[in-house]
């Protein structure tokens, strides 16, 4: 009887490896097709902004300062003296990096004057005035992309006139400014600035019609709040 169970066993699994034999083999899935997006572009930098090159503009704002006349019977006392100014500029600039040298220089129309009080003038005919008023500085900044803060200095050149009872003196004098500003890129060739100056300029001398002794020294001393637009040539 045992022998017959055996049998029947190694049948079972004889003919059950033959039946797994003839089933046909199990596909495989496909794999499936993931798209593979391009790498991103790279968007293209930001240009700096170069201060270097050669520049025209025009400038105006106002004057505001003090004159004072000594060397008579008895000083003037200083007294205040202010006005507009506008005109043009001329400039170029070198850029080092982050440094920017530069030099400048501008001419302007002005309308600075003021008189002594009358005290010293009884009748009111003295006067200090500056019709044109011009600089040649040099400039050193330091930029940041497209604004630049810069600090100047150099020399100031001014027509002085020195009048009283309506006769006087006018002389250009020279003397020297120093100041500083911010400037603006707005656009690839235009930038628009914001400055301050001092000026003094060396004295005038006023001769007979002043008072006695016949020579007087006269100061004119200014605080000029500018602003400007210049186009620069080259990008």
């Amino acid at each position: 009887m045992k022998r017959i169970l055996i049998a029947g066993a190694f049948a079972l699994t004889a003919g059950g490896q033959a039946l797994a034999a003839d089933l046909p083999e199990r596909a495989l899935p496909e794999r499936a097709w993931i798209p593979i997006a391009p790498p991103l572009s790279t968007p293209p930098l930001p240009r700096i902004y170069n201060w270097g090159g050669f520049y025209l503009g025009i400038n105006g704002g106002y004057g505001f300062g003090s004159s004072n006349w000594t060397g008579g019977a008895a000083p003037s006392g200083s007294f205040s003296t202010d006005g507009f100014l506008v005109g043009g500029t001329v400039g170029a600039n070198y850029q080092m990096g982050a440094f920017v040298l530069g030099v400048e220089a501008d001419d302007d129309y002005s309308w600075l004057g003021g008189s002594p009080p009358t005290t010293f003038c009884p009748n009111g005919s003295c006067w200090t005035r500056s019709d044109w008023l011009g600089t040649a500085r040099g400039r050193l900044g330091y930029a940041f992309d497209r604004i630049l803060l810069y600090a100047t200095g150099g020399a100031a050149f001014g027509n002085v006139q020195a009048i009283a009872n309506g006769v006087g003196n006018s002389n250009t004098e020279v003397g020297w400014t120093v100041g500083g500003g911010i400037e603006v890129a707005f656009a690839p060739n235009w930038t628009a600035k914001v400055e301050y100056l001092y000026v003094d300029l060396a004295n005038e001398s006023c001769t007979t019609a002043c008072g006695s002794p016949p020579t007087q020294s006269v100061s004119l001393t200014e605080n000029l709040v500018r602003a400007g637009i210049n186009y620069k040539f080259g990008y």
